[in-house]
């Protein structure tokens, strides 16, 4: 995949003033963007969050999930800082797509986890692509990383793409009565590293 850098500019948050990066894949074009703030090219690791959209609970304030109030707590965290870097990646309910992931909801409604109702739909349990990555972090010339992140497979992504993660925090935020369920699966089915009362990572 072919991830081409387009344009930076000024982004002000409740957080703090952050700068974002917009990238394209030439194949298929498709957005992605880095939320920045501080020099990140340096030797010192940068605080970093890969974070997937979540239209539903970025945007739409959906309790299903904890993804909005992870990617709160990751601007806040960077903020507090004051250096890091999220990296937000277009892959809609774990790549399967917005209008897909409405379907997995449905199934979901019916009694099906969220790693059941992806595979009845024809599709993996995550099929996020995480090489996209490494032409970004490249870009912003960053060389080892601090990652916050419940989720190993995203460190060993990171690792596989000769990316050096010289730290995995955790990162819970977002726990509520109607996602119990859904974070249970994550730490049961998907190897997440969570607290008997912690939260899950997207």
């Amino acid at each position: 995949m072919t991830i081409r850098y387009v344009e930076s500019s000024k982004l002000p948050t409740s957080w703090g003033m952050f700068k974002m990066h917009g990238f394209e894949e030439v194949e298929t074009g498709k957005e992605h963007v880095v939320l920045s703030m501080g020099d990140l090219d340096t030797d010192e690791p940068v605080l970093a969050r890969i974070h997937s959209e979540c239209l539903t609970g970025d945007a739409l304030f959906s309790l299903r999930c904890d993804c909005g109030a992870q990617l709160q707590y990751a601007l806040h965290r960077i903020a507090t800082e004051g250096r890091g870097a999220v990296f937000y990646l277009r892959q809609e309910g774990r790549g399967i797509g917005l209008l897909n992931k409405i379907r997995a909801y449905k199934l979901q409604d019916c009694g099906a986890d969220t790693v059941e109702a992806n595979e009845q739909l024809g599709f993996g349990a995550d099929m996020r692509d995480y090489s996209i990555l490494k032409p970004m972090i490249e870009h912003l010339g960053i060389k080892s990383i601090r990652l916050m992140t419940n989720n190993p497979r995203k460190v060993k992504a990171l690792q596989d793409l000769g990316v050096e993660v010289t730290e995995r925090l955790p990162h819970q935020s977002g726990r509520n009565p109607h996602n119990l369920n859904y974070l249970s699966t994550k730490k049961g089915k998907l190897g997440h590293l969570l607290e008997d009362d912690g939260h899950s990572d997207q």
